[in-house]
Parts: C-alpha cells; sequence; structure tokens
C-alpha cells in the first residue's frame, strides 16, 4: 500500500517564534529570531565579530559613530502580540515594506592596514530619505589587509539583514560606488544570490547640482560625508524603478535593448557561471570565448553580433537574450540586442500568425494582403528610423557581423542585413505545423509563404526546436540546427529565495490577489497546484480546469480541507501578446459556470506583473506543477520546475517530451486526457515515498543545454564558424553536438543531455 506521508506539510516556511512575555523594547532578540529567514545566507564568522568591534568610539577622522536613527516599525510589536497560529505549522506572512540603499565606504589604501572603516547607509522609501547612519567599526591590528573585502562585505550584508528584521523591510536595490565593487569582488553577487538584492554600481558617486549665491566659499567644496554620498545613491537607484517596484526596462539609442540598465545592476561575475554548469561545459566556454575574440574582421578584433526580436520584455525570447546578452557582457563578447518601436495593430497581425502557425487559431482566421502591407511598412519604418545607418547599414562597413533574427515578427529585416553583406541566422522560436502547412490552400501556407518568401528563405543557418515536425520541406536540410530554449539558474526566475523574501513575494502575489479580486492564495495551511504559462490559446488551460476537478471529486470526500490543494494559473503578459486578456476572461467565465460552482472558489487565477521573483516563488512552493499545453514549441518553465525538484505532469506536445522524463522526474500524459491528469495528481499527493523519488531525481535531471551557459556555446559555435567564412551546415543534427565535436570534448556517461532520437 502505497504511504501517505503528508506532502502538503513539507513546507518551506518555519513559524517565526512566539514570545509572549518579549518586551516591546526588546528588538534585538526579535532580530535575532528573525534571521533564521535568511536561511540561505552565510552568517558572520565568530572570527570576524572579534575582528571588527561594535564598541562606539571616535573615528580619527572625528567621524563618531551613529545608528539609524529611526525607530523599528510599530508593526512587529504588534505581530508579537497576535493569538498563536491556528495550524501547528502556520508561519507568519510579513507584510514587508520594499525599501531602498545607498552605501558608501571610506576605503583603506590597497594592502594597507588601517584601525577602523567608516561606512555611510541611506535608506530611501521611493519618495524620500527616510533613515541614515554613518558607522565606524574598529578593526584589530592583526587582520591581514587581505581580509578586509570579506570583512566589509560580512558587514554590509548584516547591517541590511539586521535593519530588514528589525523594521519587517525588504530591500529592493542597494546602490555602491565602482570603488566598492572592485574592493569588494564578491558584495554584488552576493547581495544578489544571498538576499535578493539588486545591486546598482555607479562608476561617479559625486553629488551633483550647482549652489546658491549666498553660500560661504569654504562651504562649496566640503568633501561630502559617506551618509551624504549613500544618499545621493539611494535617490540616484528610486529613478530606475517603475510601479511596484519592479526596474524599468531600459531602451537605448537606436532601440537597443540596454541590458541590466546599460550595465548598472551587477547581479553575477563568471564564477557564479562557472560553478552553475559542469566543467566540462565550461571548458568549451573558454576555448570559443578565446577564438572568438582574437578574430579578425575589417581589421578589428573580436565578431559583433546583433540579436533582433519584437519585445524587450514579457516573453521568453525576451527572458532568455537579457540573460544570455548578461552573460556575454561578463565574457567580452561585443553582443547587442535591438527592438523596433511597438505598433498594437501589427502585434494583432503576428499573433494571429503565430497561432495560426501552431493550428490553434479558427481556421477561417487567414494573412490577408493589406495585413501584410501593414505588417512590411512596419518594419520598414524601423529599419528607416533605427538600423539603416548603424547595424544594418549597407553603405558602410557593417555595424555587425552576425544578425540573430529571433522571431516571426521581425524576418523582413534578413534582406535589408544581406543587402549590407552580414550573415543571418533565423530562430524559428514556435511549434510550427509542418504537416498543416504542406496541404495547400490552408491557413498555415499562407501565413509561411509569406514569412518564407519575405526573408527566412535567405538566412545561412535555420534554427529550430529540436521536434523534427517543426521544420516544412521547403527548409533545406543542410540549413537546419536543432537547438531548444534556455533559462538562467542565477536570474530571478531560478535562484533560491530566502524565507524572508518568499514572504515578501507571497505578500505581492496576495495583495495583487486582492486588487483583482481574485480569489485568495491561503498557502501554506493548504498546498497548491500551479501551472505557470501565458494565458495562450494554445496552453490547455481549459484542460487545467478540467483535470482539478476530477482531482477534487476524488479528494474532497477523502480528507480534511486543508489537506487539499489549491490551483494557481498564472503567468506574465507580453507588448506582443493581445490574446493574453482575452483568454484571461475566457478562463474567469469558464470557472464562474456551475460546474466549478463547489471549487471555484480554491481556483486563483493571476495575470502578473514583469516580476521575476514572484514567479518563481510560485512554482518554488507549489506541491506539483502542470504543463497541459497543446502545442508548445518548448516551453522552458517545465525545466525550471523540474530543476527546483517539482514533479512534473504534463501532455505529450513538442519540446516538453524533450524535458519530462516519463515516470522519473514526472509524468506525460497524451493530449486532452484530463483524468489520466487528475490520477497523477492524485498519486502524487497521496503517495508520499512516490513524490520525494520523483522529486529528488528532478533536481539533478536538467542538462546544461538548457541553461544559459549550455545555450551560449551554442550560439558561440555558430558565430565562431560564421565569422571565419565557413558554412554551418547542421543537417538536422543538435548545435550542440557539433560544438563539442570541433572543441573534441566529449560527452560523458554522467552528463544530462535531451533525447537525441525524438
Amino acid at each position: 500500500m502505497p504511504s501517505t506521508k503528508a506532502i502538503w506539510a513539507r513546507s518551506p516556511y518555519l513559524a517565526v517564534p512566539h514570545h509572549e512575555n518579549m518586551s516591546s523594547t526588546s528588538v534585538n532578540s526579535v532580530a535575532s529570531a528573525n534571521s533564521e529567514y535568511f536561511d540561505n545566507t552565510t552568517p558572520a564568522s565568530d572570527e570576524y565579530s572579534k575582528r571588527i568591534s561594535e564598541t562606539s568610539t571616535p573615528a580619527e577622522d572625528g567621524i563618531i559613530e551613529t545608528d539609524f536613527a529611526s525607530i523599528p516599525s510599530s508593526t512587529l510589536k504588534d505581530q508579537l502580540q497576535l493569538p498563536l497560529p491556528k495550524f501547528k505549522h502556520e508561519p507568519w506572512i510579513h507584510s514587508l515594506t520594499p525599501m531602498f540603499m545607498g552605501i558608501d565606504i571610506q576605503l583603506p589604501e590597497k594592502d594597507a592596514h588601517t584601525s577602523s572603516i567608516t561606512f555611510g547607509f541611506s535608506i530611501h522609501d521611493g519618495y524620500y530619505s527616510t533613515d541614515f547612519a554613518i558607522k565606524t567599526r574598529n578593526i584589530s591590528k592583526d587582520t591581514d589587509p587581505s581580509e578586509y573585502p570579506l570583512l566589509i562585505t560580512e558587514r554590509i550584508l548584516l547591517e541590511i539583514k539586521t535593519y530588514s528584521s528589525e523594521h519587517l523591510f525588504k530591500f529592493v536595490a542597494v546602490a555602491f560606488p565602482q570603488r566598492v565593487q572592485k574592493f569588494c569582488p564578491r558584495l554584488c553577487a552576493r547581495l544578489w544570490l544571498e538576499l535578493d538584492v539588486l545591486p546598482f554600481v555607479f562608476k561617479d558617486a559625486a553629488l551633483s547640482g550647482g549652489h546658491d549665491g549666498d553660500e560661504s566659499e569654504d562651504s562649496v567644496g566640503a568633501a561630502p560625508s559617506c551618509d551624504e554620498l549613500a544618499d545621493s545613491l539611494a535617490r540616484k537607484i528610486v529613478m530606475f524603478f517603475g510601479p511596484k517596484g519592479l526596474p524599468r526596462i531600459s531602451i537605448g539609442y537606436r532601440n537597443k535593448v540596454e541590458v541590466d540598465n546599460g550595465g548598472l545592476i551587477h547581479m553575477v561575475d563568471l564564477r557564479e557561471y562557472q560553478a552553475s554548469c559542469s566543467p566540462e561545459t565550461w571548458e568549451c566556454m573558454m576555448r570559443l570565448v578565446h577564438e572568438l575574440k582574437i578574430t579578425r574582421i575589417c581589421g578589428r578584433n573580436g565578431v559583433r553580433i546583433g540579436f533582433f526580436s519584437a519585445t524587450p520584455q514579457g516573453g521568453g525570447v525576451a527572458l532568455m537574450r537579457h540573460a544570455l546578452i548578461r552573460l556575454f557582457k561578463l565574457l567580452d563578447i561585443q553582443a547587442t540586442w535591438y527592438v523596433p518601436k511597438p505598433n498594437p495593430s501589427v502585434f494583432r497581425i503576428t499573433k494571429n500568425n503565430h497561432n495560426i502557425i501552431q493550428g490553434v487559431a479558427d481556421p477561417s482566421l487567414r494573412l490577408t494582403d493589406p495585413q501584410k502591407e501593414h505588417f512590411s511598412k512596419w518594419i520598414e519604418s524601423n529599419f528607416e528610423r533605427y538600423w539603416a545607418t548603424g547595424p544594418l547599414d549597407s553603405e558602410k562597413p557593417p555595424g555587425i557581423d552576425i544578425a540573430v533574427m529571433d522571431d516571426p515578427q521581425v524576418v523582413a529585416l534578413i534582406p535589408k542585413a544581406k543587402a549590407a553583406g552580414i550573415k543571418v541566422i533565423y530562430r524559428s522560436h514556435i511549434e510550427v505545423r509542418s504537416d498543416l502547412i504542406k496541404q495547400k490552400g490552408s491557413p498555415q501556407e499562407g501565413v509561411w509563404d509569406y514569412l518564407w518568401d519575405v526573408g527566412i528563405k535567405d538566412a545561412e543557418v535555420f534554427i529550430s526546436h529540436p521536434v523534427r515536425g517543426f521544420v516544412p520541406d521547403v527548409v533545406d536540410r543542410e540549413k537546419v540546427g536543432l537547438m531548444g530554449a534556455a533559462t538562467d539558474w542565477l536570474d530571478g526566475l531560478n535562484k533560491d529565495l530566502s524565507r524572508w523574501d518568499t514572504f515578501y513575494y507571497m505578500g505581492e502575489f496576495k495583495k495583487q490577489c486582492e486588487e483583482v479580486k481574485a480569489n485568495k492564495l491561503v498557502y501554506p495551511m493548504r498546498p497548491y497546484i500551479c501551472q505557470i504559462a501565458r494565458f495562450d490559446p494554445s496552453k490547455g488551460i481549459p484542460d487545467v480546469l478540467e483535470s482539478y476537478k476530477k482531482l477534487r471529486e476524488m479528494m474532497d470526500y477523502e480528507l480534511p480541507l486543508r489537506k487539499i490543494p489549491q490551483l494557481v494559473i498564472a503567468g506574465h503578459g507580453a507588448i506582443d501578446d493581445p490574446d493574453g486578456m482575452i483568454v484571461y476572461d475566457e478562463t474567469i467565465k469558464m470557472i464562474a459556470t456551475e460546474d466549478y460552482d463547489t471549487i471555484s472558489s480554491d481556483i486563483i487565477i493571476m495575470r502578473l506583473g514583469p516580476s521575476d521573483q514572484l514567479l518563481n516563488c510560485i512554482l518554488s512552493n507549489a506541491t506539483v506543477v502542470l504543463q497541459l499545453s497543446h502545442r508548445e514549441g518548448f516551453e522552458v518553465k517545465v525545466s525550471e520546475a523540474i530543476h527546483k525538484g517539482k514533479p512534473m505532469i504534463a501532455y505529450r506536445a513538442g519540446g516538453i517530451q524533450l524535458q519530462v522524463e516519463d515516470t522519473r522526474n514526472g509524468y506525460l500524459c497524451e493530449v486532452g486526457d484530463t483524468q489520466t491528469v487528475a490520477d497523477r495528481m492524485y498519486e502524487l499527493m497521496m503517495d508520499g515515498d512516490k513524490y520525494k523519488e520523483l522529486s529528488d531525481y528532478a533536481k539533478t535531471s536538467v542538462s546544461d543545454e538548457v541553461h544559459t551557459v549550455g545555450n551560449a556555446l551554442a550560439w558561440l559555435y555558430m558565430f565562431n564558424e560564421l565569422s571565419h567564412n565557413r558554412e554551418v551546415k547542421p543537417n538536422g543534427r543538435f548545435v550542440y553536438d557539433m560544438m563539442r565535436e570541433s572543441i573534441g570534448v566529449r560527452w560523458k556517461d554522467t552528463e544530462n543531455r535531451f533525447p537525441r532520437n525524438f
């Protein structure tokens, strides 16, 4: 008989200690108790505590250490007086306030001994600076100067954690001068990966602005103190954030996407990427990067690459490009990314094309001649306005050497790139129903023929998801290379989140639900099942609802309510996806029908803003994850869930089958078989041993090919070949395999990889 260990009881939350007799002034005790919530951080060592004195003594420069002036929030004291949680495992879900911080440090000279280090901190709430502090810490004489960077890094992390727990704050971003980042090279990565804080690094932290005419001459040239510089930095970073405390997308000259705000944000370093992949993968990376850098084109070293796609945010292509360009910058690869000016009427046309090619559109929907003309004019206007005298200039040496056309929206740029002497790679990122394209007079044939003639036929390489049926017969097989989509284990979608940050994002999710009058997620008092995907006709959302309904029919009379899972269907929107709201509305109407009357309150349906960590949090804390797409190119959310150890239940559709190993890290069901999906969910919810078996294997079963590093290798291989005027003829093979063969690094039995015979 299967074990019925309670999957639902294994919550990542732990209850905040409840101290009934704690006085209202015991703030330090509270901070200590709350520090356990930063559970993915490295605590300061005892040795560190000895070396940095906690005594408040005057520094040599006359600055006396002062602590933060404002007192902790009364909310914390109120929380401590609440009654005990109703359920034994119920946590305290904090409502954390998003805040910003600026930091400046009086650094010692390199390799020179110092007796103290002075820190300046400034706290900003997005409207005005709320708190300041100058803290001077003494350092013991026997401390080696080589240890100063670690001591400073630990001090900054400790100050952020302590202030966060005392005031119930969530620091969104921290800014500091570049000299601090250079002195403490591990600071940025630790802020991002341990505390989920975006590090902003400014080259010039000097205060700007003039002075009043009646100021004394002596005061004009006075050097600002640490806290003044810290305050200037805190006020600067606020400008880079938009609604709900989310970083703004930055679009620069010629509609270039300024990834990480043009480099101001510095999240991780090559050290983190190297640790995130196998030694074999990293060896390949170093060899290809070196060769690409020394390649000479037009009398200069290095190859220039330009990516072109429809949108800078919201879809899978955008997520991959942000991650890839971030890595390329660290590797000193000259890669840029351009997007056209958005046009809603054009995006309606391109979304229709997308749905037609996937076979999920109304059979009567077709691409018309007026729509073709409207689409062509849009591309032409973007070309003339942004790129004709820049990266795609045919009159001058090309601004770029190789162009990647990342989706069908920009295929009309291919002839223009070719006219400028640029090599072109076309990437087909959606499921292409080649079987329907074969049918004469079909809508699929009409759309494909147009896209093929307008540009795809001229590309040197045709990259497809690794499914044979995704490539129409007209494409020369020699040009066809296989490469799946990718995700990044180090970005906000995938990195580990501490319990403190989980509190924050769960609180944000519940707030967003309340704003649109959505149902309430009561996790962790009850578990939940989720599907994270765009609201798209191909994503099988009606099947998700039907499967959940059947699961409830099996569980409702067996188990108490607190053991029965809720259902979360959530995803981001994209500016080129006009179907999102339509499908969302249809889903809301569906659960309002009589069929869902008894369970509709347990179904949470949300279109979320562009917060990667929010989706990360929902995915990380789900018990079971679904992906019931009817048509799918790849859907990298499948690999993301598996990488988190979440058993995946999915349909045998498109590239999903490459990622799920049936009965090992999840289950594959036939498209439309909602009863089997419900049976599998029931099994995983009730059989703890089976759940653990699948979960444990899932965590180690994802190939490097789906990680940004592995994906970058496939691109670098093609760039290197094309830059040396060598033809890239995959002939239907995986580009990753061709890369490994060219370098001479063989596959090992211990390495995970996609099935090659699919």
